[in-house]
């Protein structure tokens, strides 16, 4: 039984093979000739758009880029640009943590349980496409519970397979659409195009893996992932690249003239930032290529203060627009492996002489000044958000003490929840401030929406009331429910001497404006 489950499943594979090589001919068929004025008129949208600005060039513009998008996902089903990609020992467990991180914003509400044996067993693989492929399948599981459901991950080592499970309690797979899993263009979003899952796909099946769907309409999809396990380490090495040299080219020069080898290394070694390229800038206006290279430039320059003043500017914008701080960190490091990768390069193809010490000289100055960078964008992102909190706690303490002016004399304070000390501390240093720079004669206080009030409050909250007596303004107290005054008259402390009562804020508001009229 177990041996035609196994041929089924490679019947499978070698039948899912076959179709992606299918698309991969049609694909190479249409991508000069499709791609190519695809490319050059979006080019001419955009010196149009920086001459006039127009709501029909911005719709051009979106509907090209999702053509292109579409166009760019076939060729790299049919044909990865990573498919030169080295064989490295690759630990699953590790890669998994790190994409859970890409996913921070859209976590607030899923309840994530990963269950991660045999952490120290890898596999054999190219490990950019694995982490694309596994970002795939946990942004469509995250995606099929519409931001609120449980997130299921299991990594563990049986009889010489490696296994990983993805299960979420999301919309399900209708059992007739089940079959079509991994086909492109099957997909069941509204506007998916089913290349993520066309790309999980075809890599396990490359990798000589399996993969397994478990599914349920309205509870939820299991993807089981099972690959041979690799006892050999393999690690990954410095990538020798084809890049333009002229004799005696400066480093800088040497950057300038492979500008776009430079761009595409990048990108294939931050593969799941280069989805979000295009969001990030959309979003905060950052264009993440452009800063690559000026980052790149600042290091080998050693240029250390305009580093440090680019790394304070990047810090307040990721704030500022809130955007995912893995993903920064990512590409960060992906800049930093790529540079080195270069260097390599450059060193092989000037034939310098360096020796051991300088080398290391260099390796730890471009390390350092990376470092900084890191530092100071994460201590000016974190000054951002703390200033941004302090505004935020000031605004919500106004809120909870909101003081409302009737005429210049009379005012009104409406308390609403529950009375702990730090609010009593907050209402006194208000309350007080507000009496003495408004000269308010009458305040009256309505506790008709405090739900109740701490023991220790309520001796505090008495003393404010004599410290409103005292500064010459009459207190009005109104909406006093049972409790209220059981926590009040608990303390021993008379508070009727300081205070005046009235049943409703209404009666209060008759009351106050019926005696000002007599007078």
């Amino acid at each position: 039984m177990k041996s035609d489950e196994r041929a089924s499943e490679e019947s499978r594979s070698d039948s899912h093979l076959i179709q992606l090589a299918s698309v991969g001919q049609i694909a190479a068929g249409i991508a000069h000739e499709v791609k190519n004025p695809l490319t050059a008129v979006k080019g001419f949208l955009q010196l149009l758009k920086q001459e006039e600005k127009h709501e029909y060039i911005d719709i051009a513009q979106s509907e090209l880029d999702h053509a292109l998008s579409t166009l760019n996902d076939l060729l790299q089903v049919s044909k990865p640009d990573l498919e030169d990609e080295q064989l490295q020992t690759i630990y699953l467990s590790v890669e998994l943590e790190s994409i859970l991180n890409l996913f921070q914003d859209k976590l607030y509400d899923i309840k994530i349980i990963t269950n991660f044996k045999n952490t120290n067993i890898g596999i054999l693989g190219k490990k950019n496409q694995f982490k694309k492929a596994f970002f795939n399948l946990i942004k469509n599981a995250i995606e099929s519970m519409n931001g609120e459901g449980t997130l299921t991950i299991t990594h563990e080592a049986i009889n010489g397979e490696l296994i990983v499970s993805i299960k979420d309690t999301g919309v399900g797979i209708p059992e007739d659409k089940r079959s079509l899993l991994g086909t492109p263009f099957f997909s069941t979003k509204a506007e998916g195009t089913g290349m993520g899952l066309t790309q999980v796909f075809s890599v396990i099946y490359q990798h000589g893996g399996k993969i397994v769907v478990d599914s349920k309409e309205n509870l939820g999809t299991t993807f089981i992932i099972k690959l041979v396990q690799q006892n050999q380490l393999i690690q990954k090495g410095v990538k020798k690249l084809l890049l333009q040299y002229e004799e005696g080219c400066s480093i800088k020069n040497f950057f300038f003239k492979n500008r776009e080898a430079f761009e595409n290394t990048l990108l294939d070694e931050a593969i799941n930032v280069k989805d979000k390229i295009d969001e990030i800038h959309r979003i905060g206006n950052i264009n993440l290529l452009k800063n690559a290279h000026k980052l790149v430039l600042f290091v080998v320059e050693e240029q250390v203060h305009e580093l440090i003043l680019f790394a304070k500017q990047e810090g307040v914008a990721w704030a500022k627009y809130s955007l995912t701080l893995a993903f920064k960190l990512e590409w960060v490091q992906a800049i930093r492996r790529t540079l080195w990768d270069f260097l390599y390069n450059y060193d092989l193809l000037s034939k310098a002489d360096s020796d051991r010490e300088a080398f290391f000289y260099l390796e730890k100055n471009i390390n350092e000044l990376i470092d900084q960078f890191i530092s100071y964008f994460f201590i000016s992102y974190s000054k951002y958000k703390d200033e941004l909190l302090n505004q935020e706690r000031k605004l919500v303490e106004n809120l909870s003490v909101p003081i409302i002016p009737i005429n210049d004399q009379i005012c009104i304070l409406p308390l609403i929840g529950q009375l702990d000390q730090q609010r009593i501390n907050t209402i006194q240093n208000k309350v007080l401030n507000e009496i003495e720079m408004n000269h308010i004669q009458t305040l009256i206080v309505d506790l008709s929406g405090v739900a109740d009030m701490e023991q220790t409050a309520s001796s505090s909250f008495i003393k404010i009331m004599e410290g409103i007596s005292m500064m010459g303004c009459k207190a009005i107290l109104t909406g006093l429910h049972a409790e209220l005054v059981k926590s009040l008259i608990s303390g021993g402390t008379s508070i009727s001497q300081v205070a005046e009562f009235k049943g409703t804020l209404k009666l209060a508001l008759n009351d106050v404006f019926f005696k000002t009229e007599l007078v």
